[in-house]
């Protein structure tokens, strides 16, 4: 397990924060219904066919992911911990409310909203330097083999995406925006929000 650095009252309330943001970014792109990133995809394609809600299927998920990590020697932290758990409980409680609408138009508010909330959280996150989350250090693990790390990633996410599509996951628009479009977010929000 990765230390706990001295100034963690200063990057606890950061990684909560972006946590938090980042289960309601997922949410609203859930209730958008015009297409989820690869892993949510495949989360939702399997709580439709178990009575288990999309964002309990991710802790599973990111819990069987972290089972990986072993043989990959990766090493995780609090932040790795709480990013299993608390996505996948504001996922849940967020959706419990929150339906699609039927303007198309706040369909794509809360899909491009949602898609931007997950940019900034994944700076609060990831910038808090608590751990990386699992389906992160399954990533860098698995590059660590000497394969080129972009590579690594792709073809996780087109493994998870497939899966998820094959399931019935909701592959769309969104799909496409969250692919193209979380990298530059991230990219962005990453150096601004990262503790220093």
């Amino acid at each position: 397990m990765l230390p706990l650095p001295p100034d963690l009252g200063r990057r606890l309330p950061r990684l909560l924060f972006g946590l938090l943001l980042y289960g309601w970014g997922l949410a609203l792109m859930v209730a958008a219904d015009l297409g989820l990133g690869p892993w949510e995809v495949l989360h939702q394609g399997i709580s439709f066919h178990t009575p288990i809600p999309i964002g309990t299927v991710g802790i599973i998920t990111g819990l069987m992911v972290l089972v990986l990590w072993f043989p990959l020697q990766e090493r995780f932290g609090l932040g790795t911990a709480l990013n299993v758990v608390l996505i996948g409980i504001v996922i849940d409680l967020t959706l419990l409310w929150l339906a699609t609408p039927s303007l198309l138009a706040v369909q794509w508010t809360y899909l491009i909203g949602g898609l931007v909330m997950v940019g900034i959280a994944s700076g609060y996150y990831i910038g808090a330097g608590l751990g990386p989350g699992p389906r992160d250090g399954l990533m860098t693990g698995i590059a660590r083999w000497g394969l080129p790390i972009g590579a690594v990633r792709t073809g996780i996410e087109l493994i998870v995406l497939i899966g998820g599509w094959l399931l019935g996951g909701t592959v769309g628009v969104g799909t496409v925006l969250f692919a193209f479009g979380i990298g530059p977010l991230v990219q962005y929000f990453l150096p601004r929000l990262t503790v220093a």
